[in-house]
């Protein structure tokens, strides 16, 4: 089993994410453990408040480091397993399935989503964190990049989904550096285009040769800088 903890300004953002779907199996099962922490539990003062206006002057607000700090080290503190501190922003480095496939063997992950500007340096500086990207463009938060690592992540866990070769051949996944061959199911024919006769032959050898060569010329089609890697 991983436990992930998410500190956030929004926890019932997650409300629905968590509560559908093979994530709500998994949890149901005790596969995995999400616990969803309110940075705002730690603010000081009467309003809550958990950021303020950057020295130097510019837009927006920045989180404040005196918050935010001690929220993550008592949320630590809630374990004898630390666990590894994961920050997203876009200064981190880019989150890909080789990645997911290392994280998905720790026991505890605690996800620190940013919002705003970000973070006051020195909840880098003093935290250390594991800070990752899921991708060259910005979002209104963390929140989002959180589910996508913890979705992706979860999909890795044993018995998590209906077929235990599923993930073994997700495009990305380790030793497949190709795009997934393109899928058909019923009805055989739907306005003017069928499926190819060759995966409806029965013949393994064949399907599995046919699968191959078209993961490949949509690779090479659609993602090249795969083959180049």
């Amino acid at each position: 089993m991983i436990r992930f903890d998410v500190l956030t300004l929004f926890p019932s953002i997650f409300d629905g994410f968590l509560s559908e779907s093979i994530l709500k199996g998994a949890i149901e099962s005790g596969k995995l453990l999400v616990r969803l922490h309110n940075m705002r539990d730690w603010a000081t003062d009467k309003h809550a408040g958990m950021d303020d206006r950057p020295f130097g002057g510019g837009p927006g607000m920045v989180l404040k480091a005196d918050r935010v700090v001690p929220c993550v080290e008592s949320v630590r503190a809630m374990e004898d397993q630390l666990g590894r501190l994961v920050m997203f922003t876009p200064q981190g480095r880019k989150f890909d399935q080789k990645l997911a496939e290392r994280l998905a063997v720790e026991e505890r992950l605690i996800l620190l989503c940013g919002r705003y500007e970000g973070f006051d340096e020195r909840v880098v500086e003093l935290l250390q964190p594991d800070e990752l990207s899921i991708g060259d463009y910005v979002l209104n938060g963390g929140e989002v990049a959180a589910m996508v690592l913890i979705e992706s992540v979860m999909r890795l866990l044993p018995e998590v989904l209906g077929d235990s070769d599923s993930n073994k051949f997700d495009s990305f996944s380790s030793g497949n550096r190709l795009l997934d061959c393109v899928q058909y199911t019923r009805p055989r024919e739907y306005r003017g285009l069928s499926v190819p006769e060759v995966l409806l032959s029965g013949n393994h050898a064949e399907i599995a040769q046919w699968r191959a060569e078209n993961s490949l010329q949509r690779t090479k089609l659609r993602r090249p800088d795969l083959l180049d890697s």
